[in-house]
């Protein structure tokens, strides 16, 4: 049997109060507020941007005898009302994607002035954003490190690995772990975006003001190159946000709410909570 005092124990253990829970600040108000701001002006950007794109699209291709089509976003439109059951009457099929994703086709002059309403607001919110990094401290986070190579390949092969493990039934792989606020994939994906940010903003003055503004055009290559140059960030922009969000809410409700209060409920002592 088991002594008076060892039971004492066993009930002392299963009576005793969960630890304290350690909350952290994790995101300076200035960062919070830039973040969701972000979200509504780059909509209005991508689909504004995607009308004007409609009245000159960077990426042509000789007419279609039969459609007269010349435009390859009108082709995917096309493609998808001649093989999707009840849009076999569409009554403008190259012009599908315009009227679902953007402001729609024949309608550049208020796309343009969405777009560059949009666009002022992007420079001023860029603006907040790199405020609160440097009144928070989180720049230091952000910046690459020589050993980020090797952290990066390990972490893309975590994410690859996770779907396939999850159509398998196959246990997940425990993440890897790191003694910083971001792993080194998403260190490296939160430091290109403001880059990519910065050279949206050149690329759009390029083409805003190719004239005024011949020396910034030419450093992208002419009028031209700087349109694909200011089509592809968007793209990366569009690349980013999808695995971001997805990321976002398989971590947790807590990765949410520190972007929400800016204090997070999960800090591990001197490991990482990966965070996306």
């Amino acid at each position: 049997m088991r002594s008076t005092t060892q039971l004492d124990d066993a009930a002392a253990r299963t009576t005793a109060p969960p630890p304290p829970v350690r909350v952290a600040r994790k995101h300076h108000l200035l960062v919070r507020v830039s973040h969701w701001l972000n979200i509504l002006l780059l909509t209005g950007l991508i689909v504004s941007g995607i009308s004007i794109y409609w009245a000159s699209p960077v990426y042509q291709h000789k007419p279609d005898l039969k459609t007269g089509n010349f435009d390859y976003v009108g082709d995917a439109g096309i493609w998808i009302c001649a093989h999707v059951p009840g849009l076999h009457h569409y009554p403008s099929p190259p012009d599908w994607i315009y009227n679902h994703i953007s402001l729609g086709p024949y309608m550049l002059a208020p796309a343009m002035s969405v777009h560059w309403c949009c666009a002022y607001l992007f420079m001023l919110n860029g603006l907040v954003y790199l405020a609160g990094l440097l009144l928070g401290g989180e720049w230091r986070n952000l910046l690459p490190r020589v050993s980020d190579v090797r952290g990066s390949l390990k972490m893309a092969r975590y994410y690859f690995g996770a779907p396939f493990a999850i159509l398998v039934r196959r246990r997940r792989r425990i993440p890897p772990r790191f003694n910083t606020k971001y792993d080194p994939l998403q260190r490296a994906a939160y430091f290109s975006i403001p880059i990519a940010g910065l050279l949206s903003v050149l690329t759009g003055w390029a083409i805003h003001k190719p004239m005024q503004l011949s020396w910034l055009a030419a450093l992208f290559g002419g009028f031209g190159r700087a349109r694909v140059w200011h089509f592809w960030l968007m793209c990366t922009f569009v690349l980013f946000v999808i695995p971001h969000v997805i990321l976002v809410f398989a971590d947790g409700w807590d990765t949410l709410r520190s972007m929400i209060s800016g204090w997070s409920t999960r800090l591990r002592y001197g490991i990482s909570t990966n965070e996306p």
